[in-house]
This record gives C-alpha cells, structure tokens and sequence, in this order.
C-alpha cells in the first residue's frame, strides 16, 4: 500500500458515514407508516433515493476528478447530515420524500471514495483496498441497523429522555410522542456532522495538484458525462465489467426486496429474527472482504476470484428458496455473503485497473450510476416475481442470471488478457 494512514482514514469515514445510513433502514417503513404510507408509497420512497443517485453519482465521481476527491467526500458528508436532520424534521409525507430525494443526491459519494482508493493503492494492491471499503461498507449495515432499532424503541427513548432531562432540565418529552422515529435520525444526522469534521480534520487530499489540473484540462476538452458513459460501456474491457457490476447489483436488489418476504413465509421470521440474520450476514462479508480478498487475488488473480464469487452467489440463489431448517438458511446465506464478498471489491478492482488515472472517478462514479438504477428496477422485479409466480422464482431468476454472468466474467478476463498482450 501507498499510503496506510490515509486508507484508514477513508476505511473510518465510510465506516461512519454507512453506520448513519443504516440507522435510517429499519425505521423508514414505519416513519412513512406514521404520515399515512401505504406499501407503495414505501417502495417509491427507496425507489426516489437509488434515482437520484442513478442521476448524481457520476456527476461527483468526475467533479472529484477535476477538483479533488477531499472536498467532494467532506461536502456530501455535510449535506446529508443536514438531509439527514430534514428527514427526521418531516412533518408530512411530502417532507419525507424530499429528504429522502435530498439525501440520494448528497449521499452519492461512494465513486469519489472509490477514486480515492485507486489513487492510493498500486494496481497490485487495489482488490485489497476495495475490500477494505467493502467490509466497511458490511460492518456499517451490522452497526446501522442494531442502533436504528434501539433508538427508535420506547424503553430506550424514554431513559434518554430522562437522562437528558436530569442533565439539561430540559423536557424533550414532545419531540417523540407519537413519533419515536426521530432520535434515530437525528442521531444519524449528528453522525455525519461529527464525520464531516472528522474527515476535515483528518482525511488528506490523495491527488495531487499536476493531476488535478491535467483532469481539467482533459475534461473540458474531449468528455462530457454522456460521452465518458458511451466510451466506458464501449470500452472493451471496462464496459463488460460495468455491465457485469449491473446485472449483479439487479440480481441482489431482487434478493433485498423479497428476502424478508421469504423468511416469513417460510421460516415464519419477524422483523427482528431478520435483524439477527443480516447482522450475520453483514459479518460474512466483513470478513471475506477484509481478510480474505488481498491474499486470495494475489494468488489465483482478480479474474478468477471473480468467477469463483459469481458461481458460489448464482447455486446460493437456487437453494436459498429449498432451506427449510435455521442451520440449512445459515450455511446457503454465509455461502451467498461470501460469494458476494469476492465478486464485488474485485469487479471494482478491474473497472479501476483498466481506466486512465483521470477518469477513475467518473468511471466509478458511472459505475455506482448503474448500480443505482439497478436497485430501482430490482425491487419491482423481485416482488412481481413473488407475488405473481411463487416464492422460488426470485431466487431462481436471480441464481440463473448470476451463473450466467460467471459466464460473462470468464469471456470478460479471457478479452482482457488478449487485449493486455497485444499491447
């Protein structure tokens, strides 16, 4: 590595940005429920979040590019803290969907901290370092969530309110009658606050000033956003991995719509059983990519641990639906998280390794554009494929599409070294 001390720092300020967003999860459902939301009105609100990212994300990738990656991750930090305090400020449905809106075009910040990866690791070491945003990324939604639920249950609500009565003589006793989602997110405000200053403190700008100004210079005379995005898909080697980055965000976005659909149909789970079940699975992806992802790509090479992940995520997807006990759920979904923990910091890894150094956060940013508007479409394909023609079928679509993607990765690394050695 480059430069350990700043990978920990951006390790740290994705920790906590993603902890923050997390605590928003388990509550949004029941924060709309409490303006009137109906099941659709729910759904669209996390629809208006991953849009606004689809539209924005490539936008702060390449100003990161032009003006830094520093500036770009405090100025989203600071935003969604305020995005954040808005949402839990909401007074109506209509507040509600303009926070969450707000917050997806603020919160689009994760190219830059990709860009910000790359222009710290050697090319060697680059699967390494996104594994590391990868586990932040798993130890965020492990943490996130937990707080979202105990700061948004009575007990805990009413021991903060009288320690904070005790210590300030202060009542805050009206901010959570009949709205205990609040502190939450309040709280998940605060957070990115502190992040922001933290981050300004402490986070180093990873460009230098040469690259910055050649990024301007190139920018303002060859690519506009629509123009980078055509020549990305049409590079030979980036636009297969984008696609690929696609088609697997769309098959797991099926899986997070319906996951908790299946466990209660089949498993007869509740909403906390599937706490401890995405903690789990948070903690498997944690691992793999924080432990496991830089000795096993310098050992079988980023194209094969890639395949490897795609093959083990696509036969979880066929099994999962066939799991009737809690120990068969266990092993199908830690097979799945692992799988998912290989393919993603290495599919990044190759988008990174194969993209001129100026561009790396408009082609992240790209990227994550295409993941976003997969997780717009996922959602209404898993449910019309539950609702419509059973239970399995999610799993199966999605295990099918994965396999065949393993295919696509395999033909991808092949076109890759074909095209490295004629060069």
């Amino acid at each position: 590595m480059k430069n350990k001390g700043a990978l920990l720092i951006i390790f740290i300020t994705i920790f906590v940005d993603l902890v923050g967003f997390g605590i928003i999860l388990p509550i949004l459902p029941f924060y709309a429920e409490t303006f009137g939301a109906s099941a659709t009105h729910i759904g669209l609100l996390a629809a208006s979040f991953s849009l606004m990212q689809f539209i924005f994300a490539p936008f702060w990738g390449r100003l990161s590019d032009r003006v830094g990656r520093r500036p770009i991750i405090i100025m989203s930090l600071f935003f969604s803290s305020l995005a954040l305090i808005f949402f839990g400020s909401a007074q109506n449905l209509t507040m509600l969907f303009a926070a969450r809106i707000f917050a997806g075009i603020f919160m689009a910040n994760f190219s830059a901290a990709q860009a910000y990866i790359a222009d710290i690791t050697t090319p060697e070491d680059r699967a390494r370092g996104m594994g590391l945003v990868g586990a932040a990324f798993g130890l965020g939604f492990i943490f996130g969530p937990s707080i979202g639920g105990l700061l948004s249950s009575q007990p805990i609500l009413a021991s903060l309110e009288s320690t904070f009565h005790a210590l300030t003589s202060i009542d805050i006793s009206g901010l959570l009658v009949g709205n205990p989602y609040r502190i939450p997110a309040y709280f998940a405000g605060f957070l990115a606050f502190a992040n922001t200053l933290g981050a300004i403190k402490f986070l180093p700008e990873s460009r230098k000033k040469e690259e910055i100004e050649a990024a301007k210079v190139e920018q303002r005379t060859r690519h506009s956003r629509i123009e980078l995005m055509k020549k990305s898909i049409l590079h030979p080697i980036v636009g297969l991995f984008v696609i690929l980055y696609f088609l697997i965000t769309l098959a797991f976005a099926n899986l997070e719509a319906t996951f908790a659909l299946f466990t209660e149909h089949v498993h007869h789970y509740t909403s906390t059983d599937n706490g401890y079940l995405f903690a789990y699975i948070g903690v498997v992806i944690a691992l793999v990519q924080g432990g496991l992802i830089g000795p096993l790509t310098h050992k079988y090479g980023e194209g094969r641990v890639l395949i490897a992940g795609l093959l083990i995520q696509g036969i979880s997807f066929l099994f999962l639906p066939y799991t009737t006990t809690l120990a068969s759920l266990l092993i199908v979904t830690g097979l799945l998280s692992a799988g998912n923990g290989l393919t993603n910091p290495t599919l990044q890894s190759l988008i990174s390794r194969n993209t001129d150094k100026n561009k790396q956060g408009g082609v992240l940013g790209i990227t994550q554009s295409f993941g976003s508007l997969a997780r717009v479409i996922g959602p209404a394909w898993g449910g019309f494929f539950f609702d419509h023609i059973g239970v399995a079928a999610p799993y199966w679509s999605g295990g099918i599409m994965l396999l065949l993607c393993s295919w696509l990765a395999w033909f991808a690394a092949q076109n890759m070294r074909k095209i490295l050695k004629e060069t």
